[in-house]
C-alpha cells in the first residue's frame, strides 16, 4: 500500500509542478485570445515558408552531423586509429561551443570586416557566402554532430562481435558486413542522435539569428520586437511547438519496436580493432580536418580578436560575466530546491499523482527556448507585472527550462539512499526538518551538487530567455556575445565568447569522462 506524502511536501511539489507548466498553459491561453484576422496571418503562404525553410535547414543539418559522425564514431572505435581517446575527446568539444558562437565566429572570419575577407579580396579569391542557409548549415552542423557521434558510439560498443564475424565468416566484404550487419543495428542509436540534433535546430535561436536565416525561432523573435499586437508572435510559437511534437512522433515510428540486445549470457566480447592499413593517413586527415573546423578555427579566431580588443578600446567584461554568474547560481540554486519535493514524491511516495507532478516538471524543457521565453513574457506582462522586467522573472525561465535536469539528478541519488536510515533518525525522537539537515541532505549533496552543476552550465549559455526577459540593463556572456556580434564589434564579443567555450568544455569534460574506453586489441 503507497504511503500518503505530508500534506506541506505534496503542496511543495504541486506549487512546483504548477509553475513549470504555468508558461505552456499561458501560451495557449494567449493563442486562443486571438481573432480571426490573427489566424487568418498565421495561415499565410509566408508562414509555410518558415516551415518549410526550418523544417529544410533541419533535415539538412541531420544528414551532414550524420555524414561526419559515422565515420568518425566507426574510427575511434572499431579500428586501430591513433590515439583514438584523443580524438574522441577532441571530437566532442564543440559541444561547448554556443551555436551563436558558432555563428559569430564565421561572421569574425568571413563577414564583413572579418579576418579573411580583406585577403581574401585582395588576392581575387572569392569570399564564402555565410549569411542566410550555408552559414547557418555549417554553424549547426559543426555544433551538433557530437550528438550523433556520441550516439554512435555508444551503438557501436555495445554490438556483440560475433555478429559481425559471423557475416564475414560466410564470405562476406569488411564494408558490406559493415552495411549488411552493423549498420541496421546502429538503427535505434541513429534515430536518438538525430532527434537530438533535429530538436536542437528547431529550437536554436542563436545562430540562425546571426546569420540571418528566416527561421521559426527568429520569426518569432523578430514578431516580437517589432509588432505592437504580439498575439502572432504567440501563434508563431505555438506553431513551433506542433512542429516539435510532429518531430517526437515521427521519432517514435522511426525507432520501431525491435529488439538489438545480445542474445547470449555472460560477459561480452571484444573484438581485436580493424586494422586501416594505407587508410590510416586519410582517417587522420579527416579527424584532423572535422576538429580544425571545430575546434582549432574557433579558438583562434576568438583570439585573433580577443587580442586586438584587449589592444584597442573594449568595455568592461566584469558587468556581463557577474551578471552570467549570478543569474546562473540563482537559477541552479532555485532548480535544486525546485527539484526536492517532485523528486522525493516521486521516488518516496509513488502513485499516479506524483509520478504525473514528476512528468509535468518536464513540460518547460520540451517547449522551444525561444517559445518558453515568449510565454513568460505574455504572462509577466498580462498577469504578473511586478515579476517582468527583475531577475527574478529570468530566474524562473532558468528553472522552468532547466528543473527537469535537476529533477533527473536528485532523483537518482535518492534512488540509492536507503530509506531505512530515515526512519532509523526519526524513531529515535528527530523531528522531520532533524531528520533531513542530518542524515538527508548529507547524502544527497552529490546529487545536488551534480544538479546545481549541470543547471549552471546550461544557464550560462542560455540566449532567448535572458533576451525577452533581463532587467534593462542587465548583461550575460551570452548577451554580450550577441549584442556585439550582431553590430560587427567583433573584439568586443571575443572575450566573453572564451570564457563560455572554457566554462562549458568542463561540462564536456565529464560528459566524455564517464563513457567508455573504445575495445583494445
Amino acid at each position: 500500500m503507497t504511503r500518503r506524502p505530508p500534506g506541506w511536501l505534496l503542496v511543495s511539489g504541486l506549487v512546483v509542478a504548477a509553475l513549470a507548466v504555468l508558461p505552456a498553459v499561458y501560451l495557449g491561453v494567449r493563442a486562443a485570445e486571438a481573432d480571426a484576422d490573427t489566424w487568418a496571418l498565421l495561415w499565410r503562404d509566408k508562414t509555410w515558408g518558415l516551415l518549410w525553410r526550418t523544417l529544410g535547414l533541419a533535415v539538412a543539418v541531420t544528414a551532414c552531423a550524420a555524414l561526419v559522425a559515422l565515420p568518425l564514431a566507426w574510427l575511434t572505435t572499431q579500428t586501430d586509429l591513433p590515439g583514438r581517446r584523443g580524438w574522441t575527446v577532441l571530437l566532442c568539444v564543440p559541444l561547448a561551443v554556443p551555436t551563436f558562437v558558432s555563428g559569430y565566429v564565421l561572421l569574425a572570419t568571413f563577414g564583413n570586416g572579418g579576418v579573411l575577407e580583406e585577403p581574401l579580396s585582395r588576392w581575387g579569391l572569392p569570399v564564402p557566402s555565410v549569411y542566410g542557409f550555408p552559414g547557418a548549415l555549417l554553424a549547426l552542423t559543426v555544433s551538433t554532430y557530437p550528438y550523433l557521434f556520441l550516439a554512435l558510439r555508444a551503438g557501436l560498443l555495445s554490438q556483440d562481435p560475433a555478429w559481425l564475424e559471423g557475416a564475414r565468416s560466410l564470405g562476406m566484404s569488411p564494408a558490406r558486413a559493415f552495411w549488411k550487419v552493423t549498420a541496421p543495428l546502429l538503427r535505434p542509436a541513429f534515430v536518438s542522435g538525430a532527434l537530438l540534433v533535429g530538436l536542437y535546430v528547431l529550437s536554436d535561436f542563436g545562430a540562425v539569428a546571426l546569420l540571418q536565416y528566416d527561421a521559426f525561432s527568429r520569426a518569432i523573435y523578430v514578431q516580437y520586437e517589432g509588432a505592437y499586437d504580439r498575439t502572432y508572435a504567440a501563434l508563431l510559437g505555438l506553431a513551433l511547438v506542433v512542429v516539435t511534437a510532429a518531430v517526437l512522433v515521427l521519432e517514435v515510428r522511426l525507432r520501431g519496436r525491435a529488439g538489438y540486445h545480445r542474445s547470449a549470457k555472460g560477459a561480452a566480447r571484444v573484438s581485436a580493432p580493424v586494422s586501416l592499413g594505407r587508410w590510416r593517413l586519410p582517417a587522420l586527415l579527416l579527424c584532423g580536418a572535422v576538429v580544425a573546423v571545430g575546434v582549432v578555427l574557433p579558438v583562434g579566431v576568438l583570439v585573433y580578436w580577443g587580442v586586438r580588443g584587449l589592444v584597442g578600446e573594449s568595455a568592461s567584461m566584469m558587468a556581463p560575466a557577474l551578471g552570467s554568474v549570478l543569474a546562473s547560481v540563482l537559477g541552479a540554486v532555485a532548480s535544486v530546491l525546485g527539484a526536492l519535493p517532485l523528486a522525493f514524491l516521486a521516488v518516496r511516495y509513488p502513485g499516479r499523482l506524483t509520478l504525473a507532478m514528476e512528468r509535468v516538471s518536464y513540460v518547460g524543457y520540451a517547449l522551444p527556448p525561444i517559445v518558453l521565453a515568449l510565454s513568460l513574457v505574455f504572462l509577466g506582462v498580462r498577469a504578473l507585472p511586478f515579476l517582468y522586467g527583475t531577475l527574478a522573472m529570468l530566474v524562473l525561465a532558468y528553472v522552468v527550462r532547466f528543473l527537469p535536469q535537476a529533477v533527473g539528478m536528485v532523483r537518482s541519488a535518492l534512488l540509492q539512499l536507503n530509506p531505512h536510515l530515515a526512519e532509523a533518525a526519526a524513531s529515535l525522537g528527530q523531528s522531520p526538518p532533524a531528520v533531513f539537515r542530518r542524515v538527508t541532505a548529507p547524502l544527497l549533496r552529490p546529487g545536488l551538487l551534480a544538479g546545481a552543476a549541470l543547471v549552471f552550465l546550461t544557464a550560462m549559455k542560455e540566449l532567448p530567455a535572458t533576451l525577452l526577459l533581463a532587467p534593462i540593463g542587465f548583461e550575460t556572456l551570452a548577451t554580450r556575445v550577441w549584442g556585439a556580434t550582431a553590430e560587427g564589434r567583433f573584439a568586443e564579443a571575443a572575450l566573453p565568447a572564451l570564457v563560455l567555450m572554457a566554462i562549458s568544455a568542463l561540462g564536456v569534460g565529464l560528459l566524455v569522462s564517464q563513457e567508455g574506453d573504445a575495445p583494445r586489441g
